[in-house]
């Protein structure tokens, strides 16, 4: 089977993006295109592990295995390794064979434990508020050679633009979910305002003024303040006055 070109892969990357619910599942599909795109490419079993840091957000690590999401994590709480060192570099990083490469034992000990001989970590471009980066892993030593790491560039230039698109994409809803979420709590505020204007024969600001006391007096945020005297009143609870 013929290697797919760079918009048919890309298009199966926004795909992915449609498919996915959530950024996580996003990665976790992406780690599995891009081990199944280097295995075709060297002939061998690679799997993929991918990282994303945002900041202010503890990082999201998904794999294409339970191998690889494993020896990412490891990575990343050891602070030290190939993926790491891609990423502060900005470029492609070896790691041909754990068994005579010395750079970074302690993480080389994690991964003879684990059965992993080469590494191969990719960083994706991104922006100064967040970066990611695939790491590959595979049983054998000297796997990454030259054409596959070529490959791997090329599959991180579509996959750092299908993250950027995702991001944008669960940022955005993020922000609809808080919007919608703000004007329902105005909602419920203003709604109380009412009732409470009602029961006081006050104006919306006196109304707005005593919800307000009423919150800080009883500790209690504003919006559940506010859907209190709302419950009371669908229940038929009878009152007069609205007391702080």
């Amino acid at each position: 089977m013929g290697t797919p070109n760079s918009d048919d892969q890309f298009l199966q990357l926004h795909d992915l993006i449609s498919g996915s619910s959530n950024v996580a599942d996003f990665l976790t599909e992406l780690s599995a295109v891009a081990a199944s795109t280097l295995s075709d490419t060297a002939g061998v079993l690679i799997e993929c592990g991918v990282t994303l840091r945002r900041r202010k957000r503890s990082a999201t690590i998904a794999g294409s295995s339970e191998r690889a999401a494993l020896l990412d994590k490891l990575e990343q709480a050891l602070g030290d390794g190939p993926c790491i060192t891609a990423l502060n570099a900005m470029k492609p990083v070896v790691l041909p064979d754990v068994g005579t490469d010395t750079r970074w034992p302690d993480y080389q000990k994690v991964l003879a434990e684990n059965g992993c001989r080469s590494v191969l970590g990719v960083p994706l471009a991104l922006d100064e508020n967040q970066s990611a980066a695939l790491n590959f892993f595979a049983s054998e030593p000297h796997v990454f050679a030259p054409n596959v790491i070529s490959r791997a560039e090329g599959f991180a230039d579509l996959a750092g633009r299908a993250v950027r698109l995702a991001l944008r994409i669960a940022d955005a809803q993020t922000l609809a979910d808080d919007l919608r979420a703000a004007m329902a709590n105005r909602t419920t505020i203003d709604l109380a305002c009412g009732v409470i204007m009602a029961q006081n024969r006050c104006s919306q600001e006196e109304a707005m003024a005593l919800l307000a006391k009423a919150s800080s007096h009883r500790n209690q945020k504003l919006r559940d303040l506010a859907a209190g005297v709302l419950g009371r009143v669908s229940d038929g609870a009878v009152t007069t006055h609205f007391d702080p």
